[in-house]
C-alpha cells in the first residue's frame, strides 16, 4: 500500500519515461578500458564521454528509481526512502532535459550537470539508513533473516550502483583537471602503492581508535614497499580503513581489561603473478584472485605462515563478497573471520539490522571496482 502510494505521487508522464529507460540495456565499463580512453583526455574523447554518459546515467538512475518504489516490508514508503527517490527522480529528470551534446560548450555544460547530481546524492548513504531504522520502528517486531533477504539483495544492488554511477560520474569530471597528479588517469593511480594507502588508513583508523578508547594497537604492515597497482586510490583507503577500524576495536575490546598488552593489528600485502593480496592475519582477508584463498601461492604460504590452517578451515564460515575487477581478469574476494579471542558483532554472518548495517555493507560490498552493465 505504502510503495503504490508512493507511486501515485509521481507524474504519469515522468513515471512512464522512468519506466522506458530503467528498461534500457546498460553498458559495462571495464577499468582497463577508463584508463586507455582518459589517457587522452582531448577534447573530442571527453565530448564521447559525455555523449555516453548523457544516456548511460539516464539508463542506471532510473532502473534505481523503480526499485526503490517497490521495496518489499514497506520500505519504499518511509520518509528517509521517499527523500532518496526524489532525488534519483530530480536527476533522472535534470539528465533528460538537458539537449542533445554536440560541441565542447555543451559538454562543458553537461560535466557542470553531472557534479551537481554526484552532489545531490552525497547523503543518500545515510538516509537509506534512516529509512531502514525507520521500518525497524514501525514494525514494532523482531526481524529475522529470512524476512529480510529481498532488503539485504536490494542493498546490495543499490550501493554497487551506487558507486558505479559515482565512479563513472568523477571520473568524467576529473579527466577535466589541466594539472592530474602523476601517474594518475582521471580518478585511478596507475601507480598505487598498497603499502602507502594502507600506512595512511591505518594511522586514520588508529585516530579514531585513540579517540574512543583512549589507546590503540599498533599497526604492523609488511610487505614490498616498491609494489604499485592500478587501482582508485579513495576506494581502496576506504576498505582498508573500515577493515582495520574493525581490528582495532577487536583488539582493543579483548585486551582493554586484561592484564597482558594488546597485540598488534598486522596487515601483509603480497603481489602474485595476477593477484595482489591483503591480509591481516587477526581479523580480515582480502585477495584480488578467486583461488588465492583455496590454493595460496607459496608466498602468501610463507606470509600466512602457521596461520595457514586456521585460515583455509575458516574459509566455510567466513562472509565473503566478490566483485569483478572488469577487464583486468581478476576477482576481488572481501572474506571476513574472527579470531576466538576477538569476536564481537560485527564479525560473521550478521543478519540484524542497525545503525551500521548499511555501512557495513557498504564497505563490505560496494567499495570494489564494479561498473558492470547490472548497475
Amino acid at each position: 500500500m505504502a510503495a503504490k502510494k508512493a507511486a501515485e505521487s509521481v507524474p504519469k508522464a515522468l513515471a512512464e519515461e522512468v519506466r522506458r529507460w530503467g528498461a534500457m540495456k546498460r553498458n559495462g565499463v571495464s577499468l582497463r578500458y577508463m584508463m586507455e580512453f582518459g589517457a587522452r583526455p582531448t577534447p573530442m574523447n571527453l565530448l564521447l564521454s559525455a555523449q555516453f554518459l548523457h544516456k548511460e546515467l539516464s539508463a542506471r538512475i532510473a532502473r534505481r528509481a523503480i526499485e526503490l518504489e517497490s521495496l518489499p516490508l514497506g520500505l519504499s514508503g518511509k520518509p528517509a526512502v521517499l527523500k532518496v527517490r526524489d532525488w534519483y527522480l530530480d536527476s533522472f529528470r535534470d539528465l533528460r532535459s538537458f539537449p542533445k551534446i554536440k560541441d565542447p560548450h555543451d559538454e562543458l555544460s553537461f560535466t557542470q550537470l553531472i557534479k551537481m547530481i554526484k552532489l545531490r546524492h552525497n547523503n543518500v548513504v545515510p538516509a537509506m539508513a534512516l529509512g531502514v531504522q525507520q521500518l525497524k520502528r514501525d514494525m514494532n517486531r523482531k526481524l529475522v533473516p529470512k524476512e529480510l533477504e529481498e532488503i539485504h539483495q536490494f542493498l546490495d544492488r543499490f550501493y554497487m550502483s551506487r558507486i558505479g554511477i559515482r565512479m563513472l560520474i568523477g571520473q568524467h569530471v576529473a579527466l577535466h583537471d589541466p594539472d592530474p597528479e602523476p601517474g594518475c588517469v582521471g580518478q585511478i593511480n596507475t601507480k598505487l602503492s598498497p603499502m602507502q594507502v594502507a600506512r595512511t588508513a591505518s594511522d586514520d583508523a588508529r585516530s579514531i581508535c585513540f579517540r574512543e578508547y583512549g589507546s590503540a594497537p599498533e599497526v604492523d604492515i609488511y610487505g614490498d614497499p616498491n609494489f604499485t597497482f592500478p587501482y582508485v586510490p579513495s576506494h581502496l583507503h576506504l576498505m582498508l580503513f573500515e577493515l582495520v577500524k574493525n581490528s582495532l576495536r577487536a583488539v582493543q575490546e579483548r585486551f582493554m581489561d586484561s592484564d597482558k598488552d594488546a597485540p598488534p593489528v598486522r596487515i601483509i600485502v603480497a603481489d602474485g603473478i595476477e593477484d595482489v593480496t591483503i591480509k591481516e592475519p587477526m581479523l580480515t582477508f582480502i585477495c584480488l584472485d578467486s583461488e588465492t584463498h583455496k590454493n595460496p601461492s607459496p608466498k602468501m604460504m610463507g606470509w600466512m605462515g602457521k596461520e595457514r590452517e586456521q585460515f583455509v578451515d575458516k574459509t566455510s564460515s567466513m562472509l565473503h563478497v566478490c566483485c569483478e575487477f572488469l577487464g583486468l581478469g581478476v576477482s576481488c574476494f572481501l572474506l571476513l573471520f574472527s579470531s576466538s579471542e576477538c569476536q564481537h558483532e560485527r564479525s560473521g554472518h550478521d543478519f540484524k539490522i542497525d545503525s551500521n548495517m548499511e555501512i557495513r555493507k557498504l564497505w563490505s560490498s560496494s567499495y570494489c571496482m564494479d561498473l558492470s552493465a547490472h548497475s
